[in-house]
């Protein structure tokens, strides 16, 4: 956090033709010769601009000065909003670029957490992402199956579904979460889909990212097309082999490489 802070305050000093970056007060900042004010809040969207983009990488957790920023963004109209407007990209690349075939092996990848199911409750009474995650706290809270569901993503599960596209969830859940995650996904509607993977004993010590390309490997090796991805971290959609395309919804409260 430090060093990203000290990264961006000192492009500011340039900017704003500061002499130095201690004489910058980011809580206090007049506007300079170019006309703008850089404060907190632009300094915080910044940060999550850049985490969407993947500049900004491998983060334990949400620098301290912007915790109550991401949280006020996670609970916002404006995630609805972004959130909504991948989906509807999905849905347009799903109309014009699919040439499904109908044939069982069209199929689409969704995550599990904070694509379909949303853990902004847990982080909530956490500290949005500002305390570094107990790991051992955040899988008891899974197992209650009290995570709610992402409408959006929802909407655009059923829809895939109505098309006759396999649906295979991926997620980097532990196999003795496989209950309460199947419970937890029917409980909020989500049915349907053609499998769940999760990572088993033998995934636990490898990086998401190739656990995933792995599944892919195998998922193709079985004959399906994978014509999408959907998912909230880079490590979901990165990766040999992958669909014919990705989609990533906005997720700044963690990082999962």
């Amino acid at each position: 956090m430090a060093r990203n802070l000290g990264i961006f305050l000192t492009i500011c000093g340039l900017l704003l033709g500061l002499s130095t970056a201690s004489d910058w007060n980011i809580l206090n900042q007049k506007a300079g010769k170019y006309g703008f004010e850089i404060t907190l809040k632009n300094y915080c969207e910044s940060w999550r601009m850049n985490v969407e983009l993947h500049n900004t990488r491998d983060f334990d957790i949400v620098p301290e000065e912007c915790v109550q920023y991401i949280g006020k963004y996670m609970t916002s109209t404006q995630y609805k909003v972004d959130s909504e407007m991948t989906i509807d990209e999905c849905r347009v690349y799903v109309s014009t670029s699919c040439g499904l075939q109908k044939d069982g092996a069209d199929a689409w990848i969704f995550d599990v957490d904070d694509t379909l199911l949303s853990t902004v409750p847990y982080y909530k009474k956490n500290g949005y992402g500002g305390k570094k995650l107990n790991s051992t706290a955040f899988e008891e809270w899974m197992k209650q199956g009290k995570a709610t569901a992402l409408e959006h993503s929802l909407k655009f599960f059923n829809e895939l579904k109505g098309l006759g596209v396999q649906i295979i969830l991926v997620s980097s859940r532990r196999e003795f979460l496989r209950s309460a995650t199947v419970d937890n996904l029917v409980d909020v509607g989500y049915h349907g889909w053609k499998t769940l993977i999760l990572r088993g004993e033998e995934d636990e010590n490898m990086n998401i990212q190739k656990f995933k390309a792995e599944v892919r490997k195998q998922l193709i090796s079985s004959g399906y097309r994978i014509w999408g991805i959907l998912g909230d971290q880079w490590s979901s959609i990165q990766g040999l082999p992958t669909a014919k395309r990705t989609f990533k919804l906005p997720n700044p409260l963690y990082y999962v490489a």
